[in-house]
């Protein structure tokens, strides 16, 4: 009998203590988090309706303070008690994977840069369609494929040759074909997936790694290697990403998903 693929890819408890260590450090990472709000957010100018309640799910102070400055009502969810309070609305803590919310609780819902470690995101999806009034709008950004992918190639050669064998370092992300299939899946109305990119250069290659850390997204995968990593390894695999005018490029590249819950 062939064996059934895992479906626990990502380790939900050391996600939730990552976002906990990451939570005072949040203010260092807000401009790019915030540059992402800014752009999903900015849907909102071409929708002729009101939004009176809405939810943030884990937003990390960056897109709460946004709706409010819209009038909106905002409860923020988050996986992180100590996160769920850094946007000033009223908080609960609360997995993605388990939400605890009442269906038709919500006329809006975003979830910046929140769902991609979810090891059930359709089962996420159709929650959040259900928390959902009808004709609610669901917005959301996704990493995809290729981000970040000249740091895990890099980081896989280097740990071959330093050890003889690699561990998993960066997360699996979805294909952007895949993203408005998901949310036809989960029941939603007019679902469109957007490709976008965000594009940062450092001119200190470990402000790439700290930036991963302050912003909670570090190493969660479930089968990561517990060991210690050689003390070499970071420091080639940043040697080998290419630089121009003295600075290392990484890629963001994103998923903008806009969906409605049916009327």
């Amino acid at each position: 009998m062939r064996a059934m693929p895992d479906p626990f890819v990502f380790d939900r408890s050391a996600l939730r203590l990552r976002r906990d260590r990451a939570a005072d450090a949040l203010p260092r990472v807000a401009g790019l988090l915030g540059e992402v709000a800014e752009r999903l957010t900015e849907t909102l100018d071409a929708v002729r309706r009101p939004f009176a309640r809405a939810l943030d799910l884990g937003g990390r102070g960056v897109v709460a303070p946004r709706l409010r400055a819209r009038g909106i009502e905002v409860i923020e969810a988050a996986l992180s008690p100590r996160q769920a309070a850094a946007g000033g609305a009223p908080v609960v803590v609360a997995d993605e994977e388990i939400l605890p919310f009442a269906p038709s609780s919500f006329d809006l819902i975003v979830a910046n840069l929140s769902l991609h470690w979810a090891n059930d995101l359709p089962g996420a999806l159709i929650q959040l369609r259900r928390s959902l009034r009808p004709d609610g709008l669901f917005l959301a950004s996704l990493p995809i494929v290729g981000t970040l992918g000249g740091l895990r190639a890099a980081l896989t050669e280097a740990e071959a040759e330093l050890t003889g064998g690699a561990s998993p370092r960066v997360a699996p992300f979805p294909d952007l074909r895949d993203c408005a299939g998901l949310l036809q899946r989960a029941g939603f109305a007019m679902p469109v997936a957007e490709r976008d990119e965000v594009r940062l250069r450092y001119a200190d290659p470990l402000a790439l790694l700290r930036d991963l850390r302050d912003a909670g997204e570090t190493n969660a995968l479930r089968l990561r290697e517990r060991r210690f990593a050689p003390r070499a390894l970071f420091p080639m695999a940043l040697s080998r990403l290419p630089a121009e005018d003295g600075r290392i490029t990484a890629t963001l590249r994103l998923a903008l998903l806009t969906g409605w819950a049916p009327g």
